[in-house]
């Protein structure tokens, strides 16, 4: 599957992506994505995420592709069961924050919580750093594996935002492009 061919939505995490961030440039960059806006990027609110995001699904004209960074991630998985049958062709997910662990995490965060288990109706990967200050690589592994999801190890790449050096991100591009190539 090539870009074009499809209908890219690109879920940021708590607090937005920065005009800097990885997601935000990938937005500019590829001709099919957009950013699934939220209400309150600032104050979360479970439902309303999820509700938007399986709008913007509904919406699409082609098949979909998610692009999900952080708590965008959790978001994506659980609005997984409410999207329209075999639209969501693949996802790539990337810094899956572990909201049930994080105490450093702010409440609207973890009012998300618990993240569902269950296997998810469409490809996946998760891309996971091992130094990532909001999740274990072995947690994340752990729902890799129960989301049915080919996990990917991103090294020593901290939160994979901006603060940790991921700016334009070329590398999740590459993998991005990879996995598309096998839908």
């Amino acid at each position: 599957m090539k870009t074009a061919d499809c209908d890219i939505l690109i879920l940021p995490g708590y607090a937005g992506s920065e005009a800097e961030h990885w997601q935000s440039r990938w937005a500019g960059r590829l001709r099919t994505a957009r950013v699934v806006e939220q209400a309150d990027w600032h104050r979360p609110d479970p439902e309303s995420w999820r509700a938007r995001i399986v709008e913007a699904v509904e919406a699409a004209r082609r098949p979909v592709i998610l692009i999900a960074h952080s708590l965008g991630v959790v978001a994506a998985v659980e609005a997984a069961p409410r999207f329209p049958p075999r639209v969501v062709r693949g996802a790539l997910l990337v810094a899956f924050p572990d909201i049930e662990a994080g105490a450093d995490l702010p409440d609207s965060v973890r009012a998300f919580a618990p993240v569902p288990r269950d296997p998810l109706p469409f490809p996946s990967l998760l891309v996971a750093s091992r130094t990532d200050p909001h999740c274990t690589y072995e947690r994340a592994e752990d729902y890799a594996y129960a989301w049915g999801s080919a996990l990917v190890d991103a090294g020593e790449s901290g939160h994979i935002n901006v603060a940790s050096g991921h700016g334009p991100w070329p590398e999740g591009l590459m993998r991005l492009a990879g996995f598309m190539k096998g839908l």
